[in-house]
């Protein structure tokens, strides 16, 4: 089977910083992957919160995760702090991937943890409806 590949875009408008928590730590001694979703998670909200969105409001709709991909390439510890890059990908009809670079600083030099990606789509909780994407939407992240 091949391994997953994501394709990474050439720059991020969006990078913050995150502490690894010692509850972030698993039997094997380093971050789980199940943690990792849970910090793409953190990342996508302070990301929608800087075009000034949240998760059950995107300019009147609610986000739903309709599918994730996660590419590991190294591993995280206690006392690492997640440098996390986001940025849109892809843009449709009722919704947009959200791209993720995951990195650490070490030895003066960054070591990337992880890719991700994921697909949101608007919907409506209230109607269990999908809805389409606002143009309001489309139009801030089209000018990403």
């Amino acid at each position: 089977m091949p391994r997953v590949r994501i394709e990474l875009p050439q720059s991020f408008p969006f990078t913050t910083k995150i502490p690894v928590r010692i509850t972030d730590i698993n039997y094997g001694g380093h971050v789980g992957n199940d943690t990792i979703l849970s910090i793409i998670h953190e990342i996508r909200v302070q990301f929608l919160g800087f075009y000034g969105y949240e998760e059950m409001n995107i300019a009147g709709a609610g986000l739903i995760m309709s599918d994730v991909a996660i590419e590991f390439k190294g591993e995280l510890y206690y006392g690492n702090t997640i440098e996390a890059s986001a940025a849109i990908s892809e843009i449709t009809r009722s919704g947009f991937e959200v791209v993720y670079k995951l990195e650490i600083e070490k030895d003066g030099k960054k070591s990337v943890i992880a890719h991700a990606k994921t697909t949101m789509i608007c919907y409506s909780y209230e109607r269990k409806k999908i809805l389409s994407l606002p143009d309001e939407v489309k139009q801030k992240f089209e000018g990403r």
